[in-house]
């Protein structure tokens, strides 16, 4: 599916330049102050309590933004991670897209246990579906159904949670890895 972002046409200098007429300067100073401090921390705990206290994002429980990860500096708020996910190292997730005759703004929404590799790039108005793994260095222009393997650039569908399935079928699960006597 294509993304979902709302368009708004300007006039007159590039919408970059124009800037704080879409978003209040002093929110872009306290968001990169926050976001700056969070990319530096050892601590996943103060990083989720930083971006849901004063960024407003949504972050589901036990998830784990890596070191130097980028959220959107101007509307984090459009910005929701599920349960249990791991986004790696410099990661960017973007919620707005800044061009010359117009900008947009989109959500993000990233589901339950979804692993994103390092130095990935997200755009606005995405959808990551449960499960699904993307790989480092992809460009996720589109959405990720649930359960997929994803990568590239442009981002393409490596894999579908069906397609894993039929490998596994009559497989018997390995179990429980610990040693019993």
């Amino acid at each position: 599916m294509s993304r979902r972002t709302e368009r708004y046409k300007i006039s007159g200098p590039n919408s970059l330049w124009q800037i704080y007429k879409t978003v209040p300067f002093f929110k872009v100073v306290k968001n990169v102050i926050v976001i700056q401090i969070a990319r530096y921390s050892p601590s996943l705990r103060f990083k989720n309590w930083l971006y849901r206290t004063f960024l407003n994002m949504k972050v589901g429980k036990n998830t784990a933004f890596a070191f130097m990860v980028m959220p959107d500096i101007m509307f984090p708020e459009r910005i929701t991670v599920g349960d249990n996910c791991i986004i790696g190292y410099n990661t960017t997730i973007l919620a707005h897209e800044y061009l010359i005759k117009e900008y947009r703004l989109g959500d993000v929404t990233i589901g339950n246990d979804v692993m994103i590799g390092a130095n990935t790039t997200i755009l606005p108005g995405v959808t990551i579906g449960d499960g699904a793994v993307v790989s480092a260095a992809t460009l996720v222009n589109r959405d990720v159904p649930a359960g997929a393997f994803v990568g590239g650039n442009p981002m393409r569908i490596i894999r579908e949670k069906h397609d894993a399935l039929k490998e596994t079928a009559g497989r018997l699960p390995v179990g429980d890895a610990t040693m019993t006597e």
